[in-house]
């Protein structure tokens, strides 16, 4: 599958046009608004979504959503994180994002409403995303994690060509307790030598 992205930015950590868009064979993703925090919210009051997010609170609070979507135009263009909403069909179903850019390092994450589940939507938005963090931003390697419960979670990291790496205790604020987390890298090297890299 091939993304198509519009953006005529050059391809920097900062200055990256806020006007991108990735379209895959399904799904648009545009930089997130400030207006999407509702949306988040109503996604996010499902435990079953919340309580794979180790950083994420539960219940959520719509305050605290709300001033976490105000700061990401700002992120955006500072180039510290690059955040995505998913949409299908012109509906926001979940969010992909690039944050704790470190240099040429930064990390994955990714989560969708639970009735988009199974269907692929999590591996073609997350695609897009890493494409778009080794092409565009120019990163060199990519980190992820999810909780070693969140078995869906890591067949999607496995089928983007993701390393494993430690398995570890980690405190989880939407669960309130420890649990194990697993860890993945992937360098921009490995995602280019792909054998379907159309690059």
């Amino acid at each position: 599958m091939t993304t198509k992205s519009t953006s005529k930015s050059p391809a920097m950590k900062s200055g990256l046009s806020r006007s991108v868009r990735l379209r895959t064979d399904r799904l648009v993703l545009r930089p997130t608004t400030p207006a999407d925090a509702s949306r988040a919210f109503e996604i996010q009051s499902d435990w079953d979504v919340t309580r794979m997010l180790r950083m994420a609170q539960f219940p959520p609070d719509l305050d605290d959503m709300t001033g976490w979507f105000s700061e990401h135009p700002r992120e955006w263009l500072a180039g510290t994180a690059f955040r995505f909403a998913v949409e299908r069909a012109g509906r926001m179903i979940g969010l992909v994002d690039l944050d704790e850019i470190d240099g040429d390092e930064g990390e994955l994450g990714y989560w969708l409403e639970k009735p988009s589940w199974g269907q692929g939507y999590a591996f073609e938005a997350a695609e897009a995303v890493v494409d778009f963090a080794f092409c565009q931003v120019r990163l060199s390697t990519l980190r992820t994690g999810h909780a070693a419960d969140n078995l869906a979670s890591g067949k999607v990291l496995l089928k983007l060509d993701f390393r494993p790496q430690l398995s570890m205790r980690k405190d989880s604020r939407s669960r309130g307790e420890e649990i194990l987390h697993q860890s993945y890298s992937l360098t921009s090297e490995a995602w280019c030598s792909r054998p379907d890299a159309d690059r």
